[in-house]
């Protein structure tokens, strides 16, 4: 079984992405790792190159800047990293720059992978998310952030990434999917509010015009954490690989779990999700088998 992972990268230094320890956390079970490092005003091609592994084959590319609506763009240089994995490969992983695999999950997923490796009909893997929030502390944990989503997937050309690169199609259709006991940390929402805010600024032109960004992206130095709806308490342990970043943390966030900004119907949802574990109406990028 060959497995080849994939990403894409630019500005990850200028945004304070741990695009490093993403790929790292997925190193051990690849047999290869395409990089594709978009021309960029930081030095990010020389950080990935830093990774110093055998394992990485960096492609170079430019972002189209006109596939600026609805975030096409990700999808796009997704599609040409996808693109550059060698026909022998078995299963493709994708991470995204701010994911980072737990170590405790590596035996989880590679199992999953020999075990559906002869039914053709799983065409990808799915995995459950933790979505952190405002630091390393908290998580999401309110209808806003996805519960599922698919990062395996298998070597076939006809399987692209859809629309802001969060799933995957198979001729325009959703995967067949095996979901697993593993989950993907998501530290999209964990950085220096300064860095926060500058990541928004530049992020959201990859979905909206000029005019939507004067309306919903204030222009002010430091993210507003305090805005969420609602967070947990994170009791586990982060992956190891995080660790150093973790240490280096250099702001303060607080957040009271019991205090929730939520309206009334959101509420009963949030009850019955926690007490049933349904989430009423959810969106599923995909189609379990």
């Amino acid at each position: 079984m060959k497995v080849t992972g994939f990403t894409i990268a630019r500005n990850v230094i200028k945004y304070d992405y741990p695009i490093v320890e993403a790929i790292n956390s997925i190193l051990p079970i690849c047999d290869e790792v395409v990089v594709a490092v978009g021309k960029s005003d930081d030095d990010t091609l020389a950080l990935i190159v830093s990774i110093n592994s055998p394992k990485i084959r960096i492609i170079e590319t430019v972002w189209n800047e006109s596939l600026r609506e609805g975030g096409r763009v990700l999808a796009d240089e997704t599609n040409k990293a996808l693109a550059a994995i060698d026909p022998d490969t078995d299963w493709c992983f994708y991470i995204q720059g701010d994911e980072v695999i737990h170590e405790k999950y590596l035996p989880v997923i590679k199992a999953a992978m020999l075990e559906h490796l002869p039914n053709k009909d799983v065409e990808g893997l799915l995995f459950n998310y933790t979505h952190f929030y405002g630091s390393y502390d908290f998580v999401g944990d309110s209808r806003m952030w996805y519960r599922k989503e698919i990062r395996i997937v298998r070597n076939d050309k006809s399987i692209s990434s859809y629309r802001d690169a969060q799933g995957f199609r198979k001729n325009a259709r959703k995967l067949n999917v095996k979901p697993m006991d593993a989950w993907v940390y998501h530290y999209g929402w964990v950085k220096n509010p300064s860095a926060q805010q500058a990541k928004q600024q530049s992020f959201n032109k990859l979905w909206h015009d000029d005019e939507w960004m004067k309306k919903n992206v204030p222009d002010v130095n430091e993210f507003d954490y305090s805005q969420i709806d609602s967070v947990a308490k994170f009791n586990g342990t982060h992956p190891e690989i995080m660790q150093e970043r973790i240490n280096k943390m250099n702001w303060k966030f607080s957040f009271d779990p019991t205090k929730r900004k939520l309206s009334l119907k959101k509420r009963v949802l949030f009850f019955i999700e926690k007490t049933f574990g349904w989430r009423v109406g959810e969106y599923k990028n995909y189609k379990i088998i």
